[in-house]
């Protein structure tokens, strides 16, 4: 059953990583991407999002309690949760904050659907919904010993204040110690100001924001560049795949039948930073 994190919850405990082989944890890793119950869809990105080699850069091991930010289709969602199911640990993901009075029904309808998915404790284990919002309040302190933020900084910097919230509300959700993995498109240095508007932040933008909220860059991978990525698409990043899009971003419009994908789809997915941040554990 699913345990939502509301205000007046508790912490979880006894949460404690149990000590396994190396070897154990990337085999069983390895079982959990060629997984049949991920998509076809899914699968087939894996070449170019690399997700064994990306979780192992960034320290995921058996056993932890791990956070997953905005799943959105849930890519992540489905080789994080039953790896956690496998090996002894835990899996939780954000969604839309039930404490806020102004909360949409779409945004409910879309948390009711998160919370139904994770309901299969079978394949997924022991899981449960964070709120996630403007106005929500951090998880209780010290619950995490792995967050992941995927592809979700750019959207963040669009309001004022998102940033530094919603990283203070990893970095107390977060264990002395723990480990925040960020996964983002890549702007060339020296970008536009706004570049993030088109899906793409600067290397040391996002550095500097998440130092700022208290974490200590560990390290840094190019398992997920792709020098391909020009980053001057005519709808941004989403002009790559897998979102194809053919029209502006959000603009409602239907897809343009003429625009040639071709010369997108042969860069590929974009180009992406694979930082690893760790919280003092002093």
């Amino acid at each position: 059953m699913i345990r939502v994190f509301a205000l007046c919850l508790t912490a979880l405990s006894g949460l404690a990583a149990p000590t396994l082989p190396a070897l154990a944890s990337d085999e069983t890793l390895a079982q959990v991407v060629a997984g049949d119950w991920r998509k076809a869809e899914d699968r087939v990105r894996d070449p170019d999002r690399h997700p064994v080699e990306s979780l192992a850069f960034w320290g995921l091991t058996p056993g932890m309690a791990i956070l997953e930010v905005q799943p959105g289709g849930g890519w992540w969602t489905d080789i994080l949760a039953p790896y956690a199911a496998r090996t002894g640990g835990s899996y939780a993901a954000t969604g839309p904050d039930l404490g806020d009075p102004e909360l949409s029904e779409r945004a409910k309808q879309g948390r009711a659907r998160l919370e139904q998915k994770l309901a299969n404790a079978e394949l997924y284990g022991r899981t449960s919904v964070v709120n996630w919002g403007p106005k929500a309040s951090p998880p209780p302190e010290g619950t995490f010993d792995f967050a992941l933020v995927s592809r979700s900084l750019h959207g963040w910097m669009r309001t004022e204040g998102a940033v530094d919230h919603y990283l203070g509300m990893i970095f107390t959700g977060l264990k002395p110690g723990g480990i925040l993995a960020i996964e983002q498109h890549r702007a060339n240095p020296g970008a536009a100001e706004k570049s993030f508007q088109d899906g793409y932040v600067e290397e040391a933008a996002v550095i500097a924001a998440v130092e700022k909220a208290g974490f200590r860059l560990a390290d840094r991978s190019e398992v997920n560049a792709n020098p391909k990525d020009t980053k001057d698409h005519p709808f941004g990043v989403w002009t790559l795949p897998p979102t194809r899009i053919s029209v502006p971003y959000g603009s409602g419009r239907e897809p343009d039948p003429d625009f040639d994908h071709a010369p997108y789809d042969a860069i590929g997915e974009s180009d992406r930073m694979t930082l690893k941040f760790l919280k003092p554990a002093d």
